[in-house]
């Protein structure tokens, strides 16, 4: 009898062991057909690896959309998803330019801006018409366009990536801050460039201190400003503290009080910045935004300098793909032609 039971025991150990490795094997086991696709397979730990990029395809500049992109997956081993931002005329051919070129690998959302956000909120300025496209305030409503990401990398399309895009993204923001931005003052080999081509860094070059709605604000003018074409933003802290209203606001009242205008150094996107984030971000490392490249046509930065740099900014008037412009050979290396043969560079052999 006994043995009998023995042998019973061992059986009914048997069985629930092998339930277990059943179990076990059902819960750890991927599905082959899911095996190489990562897009779908969203746990918490991939979550945070994911770094969201946003990046603006504007009418006539696709181009600098295209190059920018190139340069920052070329560069790096991260797990980059880009958020390409086009009106809903543009986006047929920059999600064609992406599919049919090597770029078919990287992962991309393509998202649809509305500028219909933006009706009576910009007052109108002949003196730089481009200025007041409805992509260049894009970056004012990061947390409509981008839901599920606690940090988001803004960059201005005129932007060539020569580093890790991990490191900007792993810039730490203070407490309480909602966005990262670029000093004006904070890279003395900067400051030749600056004084050359005329280029204010302060607040006196943005906002018209003559109107008592920005002399209220009580900041200096001889504040330092900071450049919103290269943005680390914490999509929780802006939400609560309500930037997006904050800006709209500024901007609304700009069209009544005309506080500010692209006559001034920073057009009319920086200057709301300016005022929503003044004593209220931090910054990041000047190497990862070096900037002014299209301030001149003639200025030129150390080919030495450039080589060290970790992202190069052509913000002015004087863009990479047209002509005159300056270091357009670091531009090129990452551009690719558009399959469709619709954006074409200007060259003076062209």
């Amino acid at each position: 009898f006994l043995p009998f039971v023995s042998v019973n025991q061992i059986l009914l150990l048997l069985l629930v062991l092998t339930v277990c490795a059943i179990l076990y094997n059902k819960v750890h086991q991927v599905p082959s057909a899911l095996k190489n696709e990562t897009v779908d397979l969203e746990s918490p730990e991939e979550m945070e690896e994911e770094i969201p990029v946003v990046i603006c395809a504007a009418a006539g500049r696709m181009g600098a959309a295209i190059a920018a992109i190139s340069s920052i997956h070329s560069n790096t081993e991260a797990n980059v998803l880009f958020y390409v931002v086009g009106l809903k005329t543009t986006i047929p051919h920059i999600r064609k330019w992406i599919e049919n070129s090597k770029l078919k690998e990287i992962k991309f959302k393509v998202v649809e801006f509305n500028p219909m956000v933006l009706k009576g909120k910009i007052r109108q300025d002949a003196s730089r018409p481009e200025l007041l496209q409805p992509l260049n305030f894009v970056r004012f409503y990061l947390p409509l366009l981008i839901q599920k990401h606690e940090k988001v990398i803004y960059l201005d399309d005129d932007i060539i990536v020569q580093g890790d895009i991990q490191e900007l993204y792993d810039t730490k923001l203070a407490p309480g801050h909602a966005a990262a931005f670029s000093d004006d003052c904070d890279l003395p080999s900067t400051h030749e460039m600056v004084r050359s081509v005329g280029m204010q860094n302060t607040y006196m070059g943005f906002l018209d201190y003559r109107k008592q709605a920005i002399r209220d604000l009580g900041i200096s003018p001889s504040t330092c400003s900071f450049n919103p074409g290269v943005i680390v933003a914490n999509m929780t802290e802006w939400k609560h503290q309500r930037i997006t209203k904050q800006l709209e606001k500024w901007m609304q009242r700009n069209v009544e009080e005309n506080l500010y205008s692209s006559t001034l150094g920073g057009g009319v996107a920086t200057s709301p910045m300016l005022i929503v984030f003044h004593g209220k971000y931090s910054t990041i490392n000047p190497m990862w935004h070096i900037r002014h490249l299209g301030w001149s046509p003639d200025s030129r930065y150390s080919e030495h300098f450039l080589q060290e740099a970790k992202l190069l900014h052509w913000n002015g008037r004087y863009k990479p793909w047209d002509y005159p412009s300056v270091h357009t050979d670091l531009w090129e290396n990452w551009f690719i032609p558009d399959p469709s043969g619709k954006f074409k560079l200007t060259r003076p052999d062209s």
